[in-house]
């Protein structure tokens, strides 16, 4: 029987056999990592039918929950040809397995279109500005030229802001380009402030040029003087990026480990991220979920995730982000009303509704795969 043949048979089959990338799990915390983590198993919870693979040619950290959902890990460092991943590795572990779709999460899809493929792109900061995305150079050169060549069956984006700047810059079929908004884990809700613990505000997200770090440290400055709240900034360092020094009131946290992010967004007086540029911004709706008012900057995504529920400032203009800073510090019922819209907003979000139009997607790559076959 021909190759052809064979695959339009298993495409027939109830269940499918789903291989994400699993690249962004070699690395212990970021937003693309919370996705492939939260995603996998939420489709494997969704569709019990299904038969899910993460693969990666590195080992991957921390994916003890993945393994408890049913999530067969392949992580074992690739030998000889296979060392060539993307080109060699990859397309023959499909094979073996038999895949059914593989969904690249991290902006890359295998070299060699021998099974249906949907591509992930979080957002356009690795082409708006080299400074925000210093070490993207594969991304720039590669992503591209796969959507050209045809490699990619679907495109998954992750809001409607995103959807359009992907058409307008790759011209790709709109048809083929859906935006599906993310959503928090089921532990971030609200957690009860200690008696007698003190306000402060909060960033939780990557230190770098785009979350006008320093905007907001100066906006934060003569509110402090005025009212002695300070301000917590979590999160890692990306490379090169110089944060503002520490100084009274200021306080940097580091890389804050999931676990504790929930008591840490509900002590929050206001989570702010007061960003330029964003895709969808993660920890806004975690911050939302958990009960704090939100202010974050006028990019068009941010927008989009809190509607009317967060406060939206310009972070290029001082005066608009320390007007909100100060209401939220002297006016308590300005605070309340924030952070009941917030909870209201976020309870239109869930992973089960992401999974569900996920997998609706992978069905659309099957059928043009099959097509184009």
């Amino acid at each position: 029987m021909g190759a052809g043949n064979t695959r339009r048979e298993s495409f027939g089959q109830p269940g499918m056999r789903v291989l994400l990338d699993g690249s962004p799990l070699t690395v212990a915390t970021g937003g693309i990592r919370r996705y492939v983590e939260e995603l996998s198993v939420a489709l494997a919870a969704r569709n019990p039918a299904d038969e899910m693979h993460v693969a990666a040619d590195r080992s991957l950290e921390d994916v003890a929950r993945l393994r408890e959902a049913g999530i067969c890990i392949h992580d074992e460092p690739p030998v000889g040809w296979n060392r060539r991943w993307w080109l060699i590795g990859l397309p023959r572990l499909c094979r073996r397995l038999n895949i059914t779709v593989f969904h690249g999460t991290d902006f890359t899809v295998p070299l060699r279109h021998r099974v249906p493929t949907v591509m992930t792109i979080h957002d356009l900061s690795p082409w708006l500005s080299r400074e925000w995305q210093p070490a993207a150079r594969r991304i720039r050169r590669r992503t591209p030229w796969m959507l050209r060549l045809g490699l990619v069956d679907q495109v998954i984006t992750v809001s409607e802001a995103m959807r359009s700047e992907i058409l307008a810059r790759f011209r790709f079929t709109p048809g083929r380009v859906h935006a599906i908004p993310l959503a928090a884990e089921q532990r971030f809700r609200p957690v009860e402030t200690p008696p007698g613990a003190k306000p402060y505000f909060l960033f939780v997200g990557t230190l770098e040029p785009r979350k006008q770090i320093h905007s907001l440290v100066e906006a934060w400055r003569p509110v402090y003087a005025a009212t002695g709240i300070p301000l917590k900034i979590a999160g890692r360092l990306r490379e090169g990026f110089v944060p503002p020094p520490v100084e009274a009131g200021l306080e940097y946290l580091g890389a804050v480990p999931d676990a504790s992010l929930p008591s840490l967004y509900s002590g929050a007086l206001a989570v702010v991220y007061p960003s330029e540029y964003e895709g969808f911004g993660l920890p806004v709706l975690e911050a939302m979920q958990c009960g704090a008012p939100v202010v974050v900057g006028n990019a068009p995504a941010l927008h989009e995730l809190v509607a009317d529920d967060g406060v939206v400032v310009d972070p290029r203009q001082g005066d608009s982000l320390r007007e909100a800073l100060r209401r939220f510090a002297t006016e308590p019922d300005f605070r309340s009303e924030w952070a009941a819209r917030g909870l209201r907003r976020a309870a239109a979000f869930s992973w089960h509704t992401v999974a569900q139009s996920t997998r609706e997607v992978y069905r659309e790559a099957v059928k043009r795969f099959e097509r184009s076959a």
